[in-house]
């Protein structure tokens, strides 16, 4: 039996419609096993933040990031780096190959506010818009419970606006004539199932209004042979690679194609430690928690 991977009908909307649900791409009890696992990396890395929701800022209250994962919980390490995942990836995108930017886990608290609308692409310092977000969930995803909607089309439109969902409201659709009527087309998932979204594709989440937390972990990939613009993010500044220059570090692995079995090395941690990215962990007594701009929030 074939293993599982984007069809080409999955292909052909994804390129339409700038995002697509690839349902059962994680077999078997692959997502318990991999939830299970982000659930612990979690864990640790905000073992010391024991704020309540309503003394998070307004972009925590949308989330609980956690960047990097592979980096330092070798658990993890597997799923950012799965074969099926990865190539359905590069499929999507046409690309021979894809590496990693950087994954994280978005889990949204029970009564956590929506995500609001924005664009992946311009937190990010890729000359190319040849991205796109692999979207995890580790159970049933509804309205209800934070579900991601999407723009059909909206990576198409030409649009690459830097949106500040950090502070305020997201992007303005009605600002811009290519959103002002726009629709969302929410998708519901199930554990197992991935939902792959362009970077420059429109989307927002709803609130959970449920009474658990929205499990999601999510791995921003592009193609290899990408090259690096002026703006800064760890993923680039970390190794040094230079503006113009094709991005390829120990910190953004090539993804698919890669043997059977094999995983990448565990990279440096950054120095000093940055909020959310490896060996974080989470808010101490006399130190601020800022946030710091460069994940892919939805």
């Amino acid at each position: 039996m074939a293993e599982r991977t984007a069809t080409l009908l999955e292909i052909e909307r994804f390129q339409q419609q700038g995002f697509v649900l690839i349902s059962g791409l994680l077999a078997g009890q692959e997502g318990k096993h991999y939830g299970d696992a982000v659930d612990r990396a979690v864990a640790d890395r905000t073992q010391h933040d024991h704020r309540s929701l309503e003394e998070k800022s307004r972009y925590e209250q949308s989330f609980q990031q956690c960047l990097n994962l592979w980096e330092d919980h070798s658990a993890v390490r597997p799923l950012s780096f799965h074969p099926r995942i990865g190539r359905a990836a590069a499929a999507l995108l046409n690309a021979e190959s894809v590496r990693v930017w950087h994954d994280q886990a978005l889990y949204k608290e029970a009564g956590g506010r929506e995500t609001d609308p924005h664009q992946d692409q311009p937190y990010w310092p890729i000359s190319e818009a040849r991205t796109v977000t692999a979207w995890i969930p580790f159970q049933s995803v509804r309205k209800e419970n934070g579900a991601v909607g999407y723009m059909p089309g909206s990576h198409r439109l030409g649009l690459r606006e830097y949106a500040d969902i950090f502070t305020h409201t997201g992007l303005d659709l009605d600002a811009f004539p290519e959103t002002r009527n726009g629709r969302f087309e929410y998708v519901d998932a199930e554990c197992g199932d991935v939902v792959f979204h362009h970077g420059l594709t429109v989307h927002r989440a709803y609130p959970n209004t449920s009474d658990l937390t929205r499990r999601v972990h999510t791995v921003i990939y592009f193609a290899d042979g990408c090259t690096r613009s002026e703006a800064r993010h760890p993923s680039v500044d970390r190794p040094g690679v230079g503006i113009g220059e094709k991005i390829a570090s120990d910190l953004t692995p090539v993804a698919w194609p890669r043997p059977p079995g094999d995983l990448p090395a565990t990279p440096p941690p950054p120095s000093p430690l940055l909020p959310g990215w490896p060996g974080w962990k989470g808010q101490r007594k006399g130190q601020r928690r800022r946030q710091r701009k460069g994940g892919n929030p939805s």
